[in-house]
């Protein structure tokens, strides 16, 4: 590439490469190969030198300095030749070597060209000044190009990695590592600014409303400035120090273009906020703003623009020569913009910037004579609480007196000075890192735009590695990090290099390149390395500093080799211990570690941060768990969960980060730039050769060249190879014939004219050394030039043949023409030539009339056959114009198409997608499920093997009790001479009596017993000298004394295991005591509760006593307008019979009015005289009609809004049954798992018999609420009898206006067919309701089933847990029983060792396996029960729902009977209606499943209740003008619609209040239900249990599926019955214009009327004064006709909402006609029992008055039951007062027998030769005792368990007892039940206690057996050893003897 090619990088070029003149000059330049070479030099690494002498291995060489020296041979580095001088890659070098690559990179780094190949990486240098290198015109430049084909450059390697991205389709990332210095945030941006340059999205308008936010683009690159600010510092070695990390992800669309990016941070030195060393300063940010750039935040902040003012930002410098802080700001400010924030959020990041400055300077002193310290002056402390929108007095108090929690109380703490500075330092520190993280999150918001992603470009800068004077905890998070990042590249770079050829097949020697860096990263981040043991002392109150490198030199000085003491230096901070990390060994000091890795706050001063006014700090703390808000968390569900969830280390932190990067970074192809450092002093163009070289070393650059030239860098699969190069040598491979890639690629590297070296063939790829490719690649550029070359050859050949063809035809043609010139030249003259000219025109002439007749003919013709064109012209353009029409309508026709079928693939595609998830969810869950089982079959199998396993060691020791009754045999014989030696071992009886007191009190036994047995030695000397027989036997027993002490040590050691088992004992007694006092709490809260619902009740009854008596009255009323409709339908017999349809409803009404007592005869003598009242009537229907209509134009208005709510709802039903579906065949098929497993069926079984109870005790509580609405309808059957007789007084008022309710009761009858259908609609809802709580309690009875199997698995690891205790005790035992007998049963000791190692080990697995399968039942335990109180709740609101419904229901009922009666002839009008309304009917069972549509419905139902209630008053009016004078009925007018609105108001509260008591009496009874089944589980048999279980789960999947196949089948029958809707709509339209034809008509007769009504006057007032309780009879009955209008408009408000949903489901409505046949025969037999109900109203009435006589009973009751409650938690707390003290004694016995053992090992050890037999004996005896002791720990456990099943129960008999009245008498009986329990178990507990006193005296009994056993021991040994002496002494005597 020369300088015309170089041309187009423009002012860069010299900054990237040599030009051709300076090549040349280095290529001639004079230059000796042999001479030539670089030596080592002590300063400076390197030096040029040259060749003067050889001798041997000795070389005498000149430096360039002038200087000789003798070197060494082999160091001794040849120079390569001139050609290579700068050369951009230095794995071309022909010498390879150290001083080669760095006087490259220095004679590089002195052209400034700073960016160098390596291998298959890049250097660069830090240039310290700014370079013309990164401008827009080098991005165009190296854009698209390969890496051969342009110089080394940051902007080449990213764009190779974005052209790597394109082509393979794998996310990439760029890693720019270094040491801190080296340049990685310039290159960083460098990065970045590529790709935003040559990936941006094409731009288009932009949006005014966003004119400050900038592009995608804009905001990547705005992105650093931003964070710089805030996270960069000038340290030491840099001006702008990232003192964080980041891993930017930009990620690209399928095009390759921009679509988002996001950022992740990692470790802020958050520290730096708070201290600076000299030559450093805090963040950029806090400079900035006192710049004075923008004056306006010095004002906003309160601060000066003097930094020295603020304490934190001035402990070391405060400007930096190469950052201009104005700008900087200016960058910042606008950077905030680009990136969208608003100004609010700018401004309270400037205030909590401001408010951290102002923190500094808060001064405390010490109070007079107290530790206590208090403010010094509050001007601070008012900035700081102003900014951060605090309380100032709050802020102090908090800081001074926070508040901690001791145990369960919180109490106020003082803190002296130190202690609040550092709080302040340590909130200050908080609040700046929070700040910062919520800015990543947020630039992260803006730069997610939403856009499609395909793949994406990591780009890492972190933290290079620092080795500082006083390095602290972060440079240890900072250097693990660059650790892993050094690990990642070694393992990328040499490993998997290495690998590949290896699995390739190619011969290859592993090279070490000693870069393993595993040992460093194991010692840090391991279990007990150097972050493990500091999260450990994390965890312990009193640990410190000490402690911590206590224990860290413990585990690792000495033992690991990468952990070393430091060096101690002059001048220099402390440092307690070093690490050798791969660029240094590094001090670190370890001050405060546990503080700044526990990162503890003020939680007083957190609380007021999350209630700050400023909404950003708020927002910074809001998720802060403290122990506040663990506590208050704890009380609930998750409490426990989220306490231990907030103790998370800093360290833990940084490795999980840590962890998910390197995860990130192996997922992408990694592309790599080291940064150096030059120098330490920033000086532009200079280089240190030593710190080069070391970054070299320990950046593996010249390792990566090595392995570069030495392997094969370059790969390609033959497939490609033979596509690409085939075209080097056509002929090697064959044409038309099958070849393999390989043999093809091989035979074409074989013709080809290379080096066969320098490739090597793999399994599937062909290997290249370096250069190799690139030398393949010029040959193919040359074949290719060759071939293109012919080509244009032929081209250019072919196209000169034809131009010369042309020119010679050109050619003939002219000499064709010159001879015909010629020949007319010659003859021209002849005169016969001229005759002819002269003849010639005049023959013309004939033939050119000829010409013009044939053209005149042809003309004509032409003419004609043009306007026959033209006229076909137009018809095919008309016929063009309408095709064009056409064909846009097809093509709009098209595109909805298009667009629909888009649409429909989107919503297949997501169903798909969701499909896929759940298979794969269902996958995960059966695969958990299998390996639950599978761990549960092994741990059943461990369980047995370990159970057969103790049966061989109780065989073994049956063995060893026959060996040792022989010993004891022995033993006995010995006994009798041993007797004479008892009296000189009373001495050393003393002295193990005094040893065994020193055993007793462990606490004084190291000091005390060390004085003790110095005594005791002093006498066995005295004894020796007095007794010179006995020396060996003081020596035998010095030999023991030395045993005592090692007993003594294993006595210590066991002690202090003791000593922490206590402290896990007081910790849950700790905790049992919180358990008990929150019981404690918890029933006092009950004991209030049911006060105040006992309070409630009583008011409620007393308003239910007053609205039964204003609804008798209202009845009444209701009763005797009836009566009156009923003689006017009798008068109307005529009507009747033209009616015929109507015929046989009317005959069951009269005979059901007959069978009332209504007086029909006397109904129809008054016909007469209402005829006028019914044309006073007639016109009120008119104008309700007009009403009626506008109400129907609101309604329909109201239709088309709730359609999409209806459909919405619709879609959430669905899915939350698809939910259902999937969770019941999950549960199904663990029910069916379970089963399998007999052990566990037994107690499933249990569970299985409780939800049937359950079940059945729903189903009678459905019957009693039937019953009740059975009683409420004979209530009102017998009220409308009453009514009855009242009508017949008002009957001869009502004569006439007979013509007129013949009209009303036309129009009312259509409502009467409505209610008639909606009552249908909601028995089908009732229905739905009771399949859906099916469900409900099937999913409850299995989440029951889970719980009880979760139950059973805990007790499977309690009883696994304690015989893995046991097994251990058994262990320990036999241990000590195989020493004593080790010398004659050595080998039986191996193996028995062995098999309990193993048993242990089994064991230990075991109980790991226990706890995994436990605590994943525990999450799908968690799981289940959130969906079942999920679906209770749902289940609740839908009962009480469907309650308020069946109230409706009876209600409708009574309306049906009385408008029936009243206004039948009016059914004809609206026929259409009434199909309409039946048609609708069914559709309202599938809408009103959901809790939420019902709300819905009750909600519109209210709001019409209320618009047609001031319809009806106007309708009052008009009905009170025809029966009397118009101002006297204005004023009764106005009385009784206030006693309307009373009574109605009443009602509503009525209503609320027993919907209220409703739901109440069910919760209480479904409680009841439960405690009832605990009671009776017991008591039922297991196998009837199970298949109860088994048919019920059967029903719910049949009810199940019948209701998924019905709703199928109704979607498919609404769309028959939409197109007959319609029509039915059309007709109800023209009857509604009838309708108002008659209302014109009745207002001309109503003025007629009014000249009667003036005759009539009279009369009426002489009627009204006899009749005035009649009136009052009226006017209540006029309202209670009204309220009845209201809820008939309502419901058919409701049907034309069901019009609504039957158009979203039209495919769920098949089976619709099937339905509606079997609801009509449900609803004929419905009317036969209402009948008979009507039959028993006048029963029902004295059942009223005795429900309020049991009310009142049930309320003494329920006082008496309250009381009771009270004495019950007084027992229960005494029970569980004895329950505590029985698990102290409990725990006590424990202790004692802890002591026994070791005491019993003690003696087992003293007396092992002699007392064998009697320890055989107490260790049987201790044996007994402890399964005892276990027995008695099992009934005390299991007592305990009854006392706490005890304290459920009561807890769910005092919630029956505040809610339940009529079942307080059943209740009372189980309180008595349950008392005689508490007494059983407290003689339960009495018995336990007496036992535990018993063993206690067993106990005390064997301890003295004990000593005496000791003592007996002790005496044996004596005599053995005098025995034995005395064997010596005979032995010696006989010896001498024979001598």
């Amino acid at each position: 590439m020369g300088d015309a090619v170089m041309a187009e990088f423009g002012p860069a070029a010299p900054f990237l490469r040599k030009s051709d003149k300076e090549r040349l000059e280095a290529q001639t330049r004079p230059f000796d190969m042999k001479k030539e070479c670089f030596v080592p030099d002590p300063e400076v690494e390197y030096v040029k030198a040259s060749v003067t002498s050889r001798d041997g291995d000795k070389v005498t060489v000149e430096t360039e300095f002038g200087k000789t020296v003798t070197v060494k041979e082999v160091d001794c580095h040849p120079q390569n030749p001139p050609k290579f001088d700068k050369i951009e890659d230095m794995a071309m070098f022909t010498f390879l070597h150290e001083p080669a690559v760095l006087f490259n990179l220095k004679e590089r780094y002195a052209a400034w060209m700073i960016y160098t190949y390596s291998g298959l990486f890049c250097v660069t240098v830090n240039p310290y000044k700014w370079l013309p290198v990164y401008n827009q015109e080098v991005v165009v430049a190296y854009r698209g190009k390969k890496r051969t084909e342009a110089p080394p450059h940051i902007f080449s390697i990213s764009d190779n990695a974005y052209q790597y991205m394109l082509s393979d389709r794998e996310n990439q990332s760029v890693l720019i590592t270094g040491e801190s210095g080296a340049g990685k945030t310039v290159n960083t941006k460098r990065v970045i600014q590529y790709f935003a340059s040559i990936a941006a999205a094409p731009g288009g308008k932009k949006d005014p409303s966003q004119e400050k936010k900038g592009t995608l683009e804009d905001q990547i690159i705005q992105c650093n400035p931003a964070l710089e600010a805030f996270g960069n510092a000038k340290t030491i070695r840099n001006d702008n120090s990232s003192r964080f990390g980041k891993f930017i992800r930009i990620h690209f669309g399928v095009s390759g273009k921009l679509s988002s990016a996001d950022i992740e941070t990692y470790l802020l030195e958050k520290s730096r906020v708070t201290y600076q060393l000299k030559a450093e300063r805090d963040y950029h940010i806090f400079y900035q703003i006192l710049s004075q750039r923008k004056p306006e935040l010095l004002e906003m902040l309160l601060i000066t623009n003097n930094p020295y003012d603020y304490s934190y930002i001035s402990q070391g410098e405060t400007q930096v020569a190469s950052i201009d802080d104005r700008d900087e700001l200016i960058a910042t400010d606008e950077a905030f913009d680009v990136l969208g924030f608003t100004q609010e959020e700018k401004n309270s990041i400037y205030k909590l910037t401001g408010a951290i400055m102002h923190y500094g300077n808060m001064k405390f002193k010490q109070k007079q004579r107290e530790e206590q310290a208090e403010a010094d002056g509050t001007e601070d402390a008012d900035k700081v609480a102003y900014l951060m929108g605090l309380n100032s007095a709050d802020l102090i108090k908090g800081l001074c007196h926070p508040r901690v929690k001791v145990g369960n109380e919180w109490v106020t703490k003082g803190q002296n000075v130190q202690q609040v500075y550092y709080s302040i330092g340590a909130l200050a520190k908080s609040v700046y890192e929070k700040m910062f993280l919520w800015m990543v999150v947020r630039i992260n918001q803006s730069l997610d735009t939403k856009q499609p992603r395909q793949y994406f470009i990591g780009v890492l800068d972190i933290a290079g590695f620092e080795i500082f004077d006083f390095n602290t905890f972060e440079q240890l998070c900072i250097n693990f990090t660059n650790e892993k990042l050094q690990q990642f590249f070694n393992h990328h770079m040499f490993v998997l290099e290495q690998e590949e050829y290896k699995k390739e097949g190619i011969e290859w020697e592993f090279i070490d390149f000693g870069m393993d860096l595993q040992a460093c990263i194991e010692l840090i981040e391991k279990p007990m390395g150097i972050m493990s043991i500091l999260e450990e002392e994390c965890m312990f109150p009193k640990a410190s500093d000490a402690t911590f490198k206590a224990k860290l030199y413990d585990n690792h000085l000495g033992k690991n080799p990468n952990f070393q003491k430091p060096r101690i230096v002059k001048g220099r901070p402390e440092a307690h211990f070093a690490l050798v990390h791969y660029a240094g060994t590094v001090d670190y000091n370890i001050s405060n570690w546990l503080v700044k890795n526990k990162d503890p706050l003020n939680e007083t001063v957190v609380g007021l941060f999350q209630k700050s006014t400023l909404k950003l700090l708020g927002t910074l703390f809001a998720n802060y768990a403290g122990a506040e808000s663990a506590d208050s968390g704890g009380k609930g569900k998750g409490g426990a969960k989220k306490k231990g969830s907030s103790f998370q280390t800093v360290s833990a932190l940084h490795r999980e980060n840590l962890n998910k990067l390197m995860t990130n970074l192996r997922s992408t192809h990694p592309h790599f730039v080291r940064c150096l450092i030059p120098n330490e002093t920033k000086t532009p163009g200079a280089m240190e050769n030593p710190l080069v070289m070391h970054q070299l070393r320990c950046n593996g650059v010249l390792e990566g060249i090595r392995i570069c030239r030495k392997g094969f860098p370059n790969r390609i699969l033959y497939g490609d190879f033979k596509q690409r190069y085939r075209i080097l040598n056509p002929s090697a491979i064959p044409e038309g014939q099958f070849i393999d890639n390989k043999k093809g690629a091989e035979k074409l590297l074989g013709s080809l004219d290379i080096d066969h070296n320098q490739y090597k063939l793999g399994h599937t790829k062909v290997f290249f050394k370096a250069g190799l490719l690139g030398t393949l690649e010029e040959m193919r550029d040359d074949r290719l030039a060759l071939i293109i070359t012919g080509i244009q050859a032929r081209a250019r050949g072919i196209l000169s043949r034809i131009e010369f063809q042309k020119i010679v035809e050109r050619r003939d043609s002219l000499l064709v023409i010159q001879w015909n010139v010629r020949a007319f030249m010659g003859v021209k003259n002849w005169p016969w030539m001229k005759l002819y000219f002269k003849i010639k025109p005049l023959l013309k002439t004939a033939e050119t009339e000829k010409e013009m007749a044939n053209m005149k003919e042809e003309f004509t013709k032409l003419k004609e056959a043009y306007a026959k064109s033209e006229a076909r012209k137009k018809e095919l353009e008309e016929k063009m114009v309408s095709l064009l029409q056409e064909k846009n309508d097809l093509q709009l026709a098209v595109q909805s198409e298009q667009d629909n079928l888009a649409d429909a693939e989107e919503r297949c595609e997501g169903l798909i997608k969701s499909k896929i998830q759940f298979e794969a969810k269902v996958k995960e869950l059966t695969e958990r499920l299998e390996d639950e089982e599978e761990m549960n079959a092994e741990l059943v199998a461990k369980k047995r093997k370990l159970e057969d396993e103790c049966s061989e060691l109780k065989k073994d020791i049956d063995d060893l009790e026959l060996t040792l009754a022989k010993v004891e045999k022995e033993k006995h014989a010995t006994e009798n001479k041993v007797k004479n030696l008892t009296e000189e071992m009373a001495a050393l009886d003393e002295i193990i009596a005094k040893l065994t007191k020193e055993k007793k009190a462990l606490q004084e036994a190291h000091q005390q017993t060390l004085d003790d047995l110095q005594s005791e030695e002093d006498k066995v000397n005295t004894l020796t000298k007095a007794k010179a027989k006995l020396e060996q036997q003081v020596d035998d027993l010095e030999g023991s004394l030395e045993q005592e002490k090692k007993i003594r040590m294993d006595l210590e050691r066991a002690k202090r295991k003791l000593e922490g088992d206590l402290k896990l004992t007081q910790e849950n007694l700790m905790d049992l005591e919180n358990d008990k006092q929150q019981m404690e709490e918890r029933l006092k809260k009950k004991d209030f509760e049911i006060s105040q619902l006992n309070s409630k009740i009583e008011d409620e009854q007393a308003l239910e006593a007053q609205l039964q008596k204003k609804l008798k009255e209202l009845q009444a009323r209701i009763e005797e307008l009836e009566e009156e409709l009923e003689a006017e339908r009798a008068a109307r017999a005529k009507v009747e019979k033209q009616r015929a349809d109507l015929s046989r409803e009317l005959e069951e009404i009269s005979e059901r009015l007959e069978e009332a007592g209504g007086a029909t005869a006397a109904q129809i003598e008054m016909n007469k005289k209402r005829e006028a009242e019914f044309q006073k009537l007639r016109r009120d229907l008119e104008e309700a009609t007009l009403q009626h209509e506008a109400t129907a134009s609101t309604l329909r208005k109201k239709h088309a809004d709730s359609v999409s709510d209806l459909g919405e709802q619709i879609d959430n039903l669905q899915r939350v049954k698809q939910k259902l579906e999937k969770e019941k065949s999950e549960l199904r098929l663990e029910l069916d798992d379970v089963v399998s497993n007999m052990e566990q069926i037994v107690k499933a079984k249990a569970n299985l018999e409780k939800m049937c109870r359950t079940l059945e005790d729903q189903m009678s509580e459905y019957r009693t609420k039937a019953e009740e609405g059975q009683r409420t309808i004979n209530d009102f059957t017998m009220q409308k009898a009453k009514l009855q007789t009242e009508n017949g007084e008002l009957s001869r008022q009502l004569e006439e206006k007979d013509s007129l309710v013949s009209q009303l009761t036309r129009g009312k009858q259509s409502y009467t067919q409505q209610i008639e259908d909606l009552k249908r609609q909601l028995e089908e809802e009732v229905k739905a309701k009771n399949a859906l709580a099916h469900a409900v309690q099937s999913a409850r009875h299995d989440a029951e089933l889970l719980r009880e199997q979760y139950e059973e698995e805990q007790e499977a690891k309690a009883e696994l847990q304690r015989s893995l205790s046991k097994a251990n005790s058994e262990v320990a035992q036999w241990r000590t029983k195989y020493e004593t007998d080790a010398i004659q049963r050595t080998e039986e000791l191996e193996e028995a060792k062995k098999k309990l190692a193993q048993r242990l080990q089994d064991a230990e697995e075991a109980v790991e396996a226990v706890n995994a399968k436990c605590s994943s039942l525990e999450k799908t335990k968690h799981r289940l029960q959130n969906e079942i109180e999920d679906l209770m709740v749902d289940v609740e609101r839908s009962n009480a729902a469907a309650a308020a419904l069946d109230k409706k229901q009876r209600n409708f009922d009574k309306v049906l009977a009385e408008w029936k009666q009243k206004y039948e002839e009016s059914q004809t009008e609206l026929e259409s209606a009434q199909k309409e309304s039946r048609s609708l009917s069914t559709e309202l069972f599938k809408l009103k499943n959901s809790y939420e549509e019902s709300l819905d419905h009750l909600e519109s139902m209210k709001r019409e209740n209320k618009n047609l209630q001031e319809e009806i008053s106007d309708l009052t009016e008009q009905l009170g003008e025809s029966g009397k004078n118009i101002h006297e009925l204005e004023k009764v007018r106005k009385q009784l619609e206030q006693e309307k609105q009373e009574i109605q108001t009443a009602l509503e509260e009525a209503e609320g209040s027993l919907e209220h008591e409703e739901g109440k009496i069910l919760r209480a009874q479904l409680e009841f239900n439960q405690v009832k089944a605990d009671i009776e589980r017991k008591l039922s048999e297991k196998d009837e249990e199970m298949e109860q279980a088994k048919r019920n789960q059967q029903r719910v999947v049949d009810t199940l599926q019948s209701s998924l196949e019905s709703e199928t089948r109704s979607r498919n029958e609404a769309l028959r019955l939409k197109k007959k809707m319609e029509g039915d709509l059309n007709e109800m339209e023209i009857q509604l214009s009838q309708a108002n034809r008659q209302a014109s008509e009745a207002q001309k007769q109503l003025k007629g009327l009014h000249g009667h009504l003036k005759d009539a006057q009279l009369q009426l007032d002489d009627a009204l004064r006899g009749n005035d309780d009649l009136k009052e009879n009226i006017a209540i009955v006029e309202r209670r006709n009204n309220l009845l209008q209201a809820e008939l408009d309502e419901l058919r408000s409701l049907v034309e909402q069901t019009e609504r949903g039957r158009k979203l489901a039209e495919q769920e409505l098949m089976d619709v006609s099937e339905r509606v046949q079997l609801l009509h025969s449900q609803n004929t037999s419905l009317l036969n029992q209402k009948k008979k109900l009507e039959g028993d109203n006048t029963q029902l009435q004295t059942e009223v008055e005795e429900a309020v006589q049991e009310c009142r009973n049930a309320e003494e009751k329920a006082k008496k039951a309250i009381t009771d409650a009270a004495m019950m938690a007084e027992e229960l707390k005494k029970e569980q007062d004895t329950s505590a003290h029985l698990e102290r004694m409990k725990k006590n016995m424990e202790q004692t027998i802890k002591d026994l053992q070791h005491r019993l090992d003690e003696a087992e050890q003293i007396a092992m030769k002699g007392g064998k037999k009697q320890v055989q004996k107490l260790e049987s005896r201790v044996r007994e005792l402890e399964s005892e002791v276990e027995m008695e720990q099992r009934k005390a456990s299991d007592s305990v368990k009854g006392v706490r099943k005890y304290e459920r129960r009561i807890k769910e008999l005092t919630y029956q007892t505040e809610e339940d009245r009529k079942n307080l008498a059943r209740l009372q009986d189980l309180v008595d039940k349950l008392q005689l329990k508490v007494k059983s178990y407290k003689r339960t507990a009495e018995e336990a206690e007496e036992q535990a006193n018993s063993n206690l005296g067993k106990f005390r009994k064997l301890q003295h057996e004990l000593d005496e056993a000791e003592e007996r021991a002790d005496i044996a040994e004596s005599q053995v050893n005098k025995l034995r002496a005395k064997s010596r002494d005979s032995g010696s005597k006989k010896g001498a003897d024979e001598e």
